[in-house]
Formats: C-alpha cells, sequence, structure tokens
C-alpha cells in the first residue's frame, strides 16, 4: 500500500508521531522496536523484525565460515564507538 502527504510535527523532545494509519499498515504496535536509517537525507523506518531479515542476508555473505553473521555485526558495532573515539582524539 502506498501511502503519501500525511505530515506529523517534530516536537519540543525531538519526538516525532508515526500516524496510526502508518503504524497499522507497517504492523507495528506499541513497544515495538524499530531500525532508522538516513542516507541521502531521507529517513527510513523499518519495524526490527524486518531489518532483522534484510541485515541478515547483508552479512551473511560477510561473515566467516562457521561464524554469526550477526554476532559479526554486532562485534562491529561494539567497536564502533571505540573508533570513533580514536579518530576523534587523533
Amino acid at each position: 500500500m502506498k501511502i503519501e502527504g500525511i505530515q506529523s510535527r517534530i516536537n519540543q523532545n525531538g519526538r516525532i508521531v508515526i500516524p496510526a494509519v502508518i503504524r497499522k499498515d507497517m504492523g507495528l504496535k506499541l513497544g515495538d522496536i524499530v531500525i532508522m536509517s538516513l542516507e541521502d537525507g531521507v529517513l527510513q523506518i523499518v519495524p526490527q523484525r524486518a531489518g532483522a531479515r534484510q541485515n541478515q542476508g547483508k552479512f551473511k555473505k560477510a561473515a566467516k565460515p562457521g561464524t554469526s553473521a550477526f554476532g559479526r555485526r554486532e562485534q562491529e558495532e561494539r567497536e564502533e564507538p571505540r573508533n570513533q573515539t580514536e579518530e576523534w582524539l587523533g
């Protein structure tokens, strides 16, 4: 289903409401986790369950034989803040 033209305002806490019609179409319920990504100024919001399936395919090729693609990605995510700090500090 294509939904267009719905507006939502960012509140003073930086929050934005995902309208009910979109939440329903995405199958989102109270307490669900979403994954957000930003590319070329476009924000993409994906339910975590759908994101996990997408990431599984992306990282499966990158995993070493006998290792989990998710395990490798989790390790990269843990190392990322340390790498960023090292870059900032020079």
